[in-house]
């Protein structure tokens, strides 16, 4: 049909829109990265106009682009859930979620046997973000993302805020804390560097001496290190709800932290009704 454009150029397309990168395009497709540009070249002829802006580091869509891509992102997206119903092979559907491993191992991993049970022909792939701020970046359907209020289209999804946290057996060891001034003198533990600690006792008029206490490079490792008694961390206690209601980790102060700083939920440009179920999800496991 002459009114539709090679389908054949299509896949190349979208991948660069969605990645804004011919590389990148490309390592996904596992295809070259100039074939994806002939790929694009093509389909600018034939349409009869620019898709991209070519940038000395990467492409941005033009106007035009961006349209067009909409409608591919949207056109694909219904393709796999057709052929997800009608093929005759049982395989499961997926829906894949980029998510901090802290987020996974501290909130989502006790969560998710109840979607597992409620939905038991989806199946979710957790991968690990390297810091996109967008699904897409990292071919997902969702992302959990740590921070202020991102530039794009996010929900609140959890609150960051972060507050002195100890295992009940360094309490019982070194305690009681009476205030902030108590803790000046206990074994401070920090999450990659002893910035945040120097500012929440700044709040309270102190500056934290230098000390020989472990900074960790990763929240999985230290809250580890909290959890085995060996000292005071700043712990977004969002995360540990269940660790605090056992009674296993006490939270010092109820003066936070990071107070300005969420876990928010994003969803990528075109959602499969399944990845909306999963988001929807996720919304329900947080209480109103």
């Amino acid at each position: 049909m002459k009114d539709i454009p090679p389908l054949s150029h299509i896949p190349a397309f979208e991948a660069a829109a969605r990645f804004e990168s011919f590389v990148r395009a490309a390592k996904a497709l596992g295809i070259t990265s100039t074939a994806v540009s002939q790929h694009v070249r093509a389909l600018e002829d034939w349409l009869g106009t620019s898709l991209f802006i070519r940038k000395a580091r990467g492409v941005q869509l033009t106007r035009q682009g961006q349209e067009f891509a909409s409608s591919c992102h949207i056109a694909i997206r219904e393709i796999k859930d057709a052929a997800a119903r009608v093929s005759p092979q049982k395989t499961k559907r997926k829906v894949s979620l980029a998510c901090q491993p802290s987020v996974v191992s501290l909130w989502l991993t006790n969560r998710l046997p109840d979607f597992m049970e409620r939905y038991p022909e989806i199946q979710v792939s957790i991968v690990y973000p390297f810091g996109a701020t967008t699904p897409e970046e990292v071919g997902a359907d969702l992302l959990i993302r740590h921070g202020k209020t991102p530039e794009q289209s996010a929900e609140k999804l959890l609150s960051a805020a972060t507050r002195p946290t100890c295992a009940k057996s360094y309490l019982q060891k070194a305690g009681p804390f009476a205030g902030p001034d108590a803790l000046m003198g206990a074994r401070l533990l920090h999450d990659e560097t002893e910035d945040a600690w120097r500012s929440w006792f700044r709040k309270h008029g102190l500056e934290l001496s230098g000390d020989s206490a472990p900074v960790f490079g990763d929240f999985n490792l230290l809250i580890s290190s909290i959890q085995a008694g060996h000292g005071i961390g700043l712990c977004p206690t969002s995360l540990i709800e269940s660790d605090i209601a056992t009674g296993n980790l006490v939270v010092l102060s109820e003066d936070a932290a990071d107070t300005d700083k969420h876990y928010w939920l994003i969803g990528a440009h075109t959602l499969s009704s399944d990845a909306e179920l999963l988001r929807q999800w996720l919304r329900d496991q947080v209480p109103a």
